[in-house]
């Protein structure tokens, strides 16, 4: 893409009312994350889900590639300022999961931990995890995603085109190499918002620092 084109492309996103404010269109994916990339072993991979849960649960790899799968086009907005647009994730639904039974919650379910290999967590209130711009994600535009980001699950968040209904945050509150979905009564600030992240973290609202 010449520079025009993309200079054409941002200033449609703008007039489509797509591009939040101080964020700018990239063409590319970047990689941003903090510490190594973690490395994935099949035979010793699992996803675990517990806390407020009728039934906690732990699924292999090839259990997890077995659960209902979907596709979401999404427009992702990245805290640092760089935003890329109709991005094709395909990966498991967590409203899916609760609506067919997978993951039955407690009435004092009230937040969503994300838990990832390298320790890191990241939180999101249940309402906006069970939205459908939250997803767990394996593949992006039809290829698994790269270990780079997040290989083989990683949480994604994103703005639908279109659909203004939804609340979205930067793309940090999904989280790469994710192991585990932890459902809890009170608020657990993950690692970002302990350090100084906005808690919501929404876009159209700038919220990017507390």
């Amino acid at each position: 893409m010449t520079p025009f084109e993309r200079h054409q492309l941002e200033r449609r996103m703008i007039i489509e009312g797509r591009l939040p404010p101080g964020q700018r269109l990239t063409v590319r994916f970047p990689v941003l994350h903090y510490g190594p990339v973690q490395r994935m072993h099949p035979g010793h991979w699992d996803f675990r889900v517990w806390g407020e849960v009728e039934t906690p649960v732990t699924w292999t790899w090839h259990e997890f590639r077995q659960l209902p799968r979907t596709r979401v086009t999404l427009d992702v907005h990245c805290v640092t300022g760089w935003s890329q647009f109709d991005m094709v994730w395909e990966g498991v639904s967590l409203r899916d999961l609760v609506e067919a039974g997978y993951i039955r919650l407690k009435p004092t379910a009230r937040y969503v931990i994300q838990h990832a290999d390298g320790g890191y967590t990241t939180n999101l209130p249940l309402d906006v995890a069970l939205q459908e711009n939250f997803l767990l994600a394996t593949h992006l535009n039809g290829q698994p995603i790269s270990p780079e980001h997040g290989y083989p699950v990683r949480g994604v968040i994103g703005a639908i085109p279109g659909r203004k209904d939804l609340k979205t945050p930067y793309f940090w509150k999904g989280a790469k190499w994710l192991r585990g979905l932890e459902f809890s009564p009170v608020d657990k600030p993950g690692f970002w918002e302990q350090r100084g992240y906005h808690n919501e973290a929404d876009v159209w609202k700038e919220e990017r620092f507390g």
